[in-house]
């Protein structure tokens, strides 16, 4: 038996398009409401979810392990009301009938974001489908607790809760959590990261910096070896995200000197990444319109970095990494690269590349 188990608070806007994305894949259910004054609850009845209430403590592992204690099902299919399957589905049933409750299944959350004008896509491998038994902890960004082994599943979910038109509300009560969370453990570099993302939400990019900056050292990253490296990257897998994201909040920042040194010092532990070398051309863009003496020194160096991330391709295996990264997105720069140095004939071959990896 399957559940689906999700806590919510005046979701209106959203919770029917997760409940009938799931329903066709579940058993049963479950919305966990914790103090709605919209129609939340009304909406989950409609589509055929049954109701338990829980008054929110400020702690999302609190309402989550209530969820699931008001199921007895063999596994949970855990989402967010801001999240919806969008293919797999029948895995879970597949995966449910074969094997026991032996191990925790991770699925693909693909999140959308802005990117200026444009929404943009970043998967992440989340553990979301859990046998019976097991916990949550943590106050904000919530983790399971457990020592089973780990099976990737052909589930892909959707979200939009990091769109700016979602954030309304919940940046500052992130924020809140997130600082209380690092009170009580002030050594937890994953809590550092979460609090840099929400403040680069907020467009506060030299905060994010701030944070990013304390998560990095208590990582001890860039270690001084290779070895090292791989072993930091394989235990941490939001690691890359972390370096991508500190290069472009220093940029945002204009603390361009810093994010140049630091990403030539680890330039060598990222050679894999496509969302690393896209980064690294858009800072040196940035830089040399912010300091247009040194373009000449830049140029080239930028037409390489994007080549790069044409001759890795998209790397959706790793954490963070963007769509279009390694495809159209630096195909674009490339084109708009060659329009600035009047080199039409390669800027139009790199348009109709453009097109043919965004189709």
């Amino acid at each position: 038996m399957i559940c689906l188990t999700l806590i919510a608070r005046n979701e209106s806007r959203c919770l029917a398009r997760c409940l009938k994305s799931a329903a066709p894949f579940v058993d049963e259910m479950l919305v966990v409401d914790t103090g709605s004054t919209d129609d939340t609850r009304e909406i989950a009845v409609a589509c055929g979810a049954r109701i338990a209430m829980f008054s929110w403590q400020d702690d999302f592992s609190a309402a989550r392990n209530y969820a699931l204690t008001q199921t007895r099902a063999d596994w949970r299919l855990v989402l967010d009301a801001d999240e919806w399957i969008e293919s797999g589905g029948p895995c879970l049933r597949e995966v449910a009938d074969q094997v026991g409750g032996s191990f925790v299944g991770e699925v693909n959350i693909r999140s959308a974001f802005d990117d200026g004008d444009a929404v943009r896509y970043a998967p992440s491998w989340i553990s979301r489908f859990l046998p019976r038994g097991l916990t949550y902890e943590g106050r904000i960004h919530e983790q399971v607790a457990h020592r089973l082994p780990v099976r990737r599943l052909p589930l892909t979910v959707g979200h939009d809760g990091y769109r700016r038109v979602q954030q309304d509300g919940k940046a500052g009560r992130n924020e809140r959590l997130l600082r209380m969370r690092l009170q009580e453990s002030p050594g937890n570099a994953y809590l550092h990261f979460q609090l840099g993302k929400d403040l680069e939400i907020q467009g506060r990019f030299a905060d994010a910096c701030a944070a990013y900056q304390s998560a990095r050292n208590l990582l001890h990253w860039p270690p001084g070896a290779p070895a090292a490296a791989i072993k930091l990257q394989a235990r941490y897998s939001w690691l890359h995200d972390l370096v991508v994201r500190h290069i472009y909040c220093l940029k945002r920042s204009r603390q361009f000197e810093a994010a140049l040194t630091q990403s030539q010092a680890e330039s060598a532990f990222w050679h894999h990444s496509p969302d690393f070398h896209f980064a690294c051309g858009d800072l040196l863009l940035d830089f040399a319109l912010f300091e247009p003496m040194r373009a000449e020194q830049f140029l080239p160096m930028m037409e390489a970095y994007w080549m790069r991330c044409l001759e890795l391709g998209e790397a959706p295996q790793i954490e963070g990494s963007v769509q279009g990264r390694g495809s159209f997105l630096a195909a674009h720069n490339l084109a708009v690269l060659h329009d600035l140095l009047g080199n039409r004939e390669t800027a139009d071959v790199f348009r109709r590349l453009e097109e043919q990896r965004r189709g």
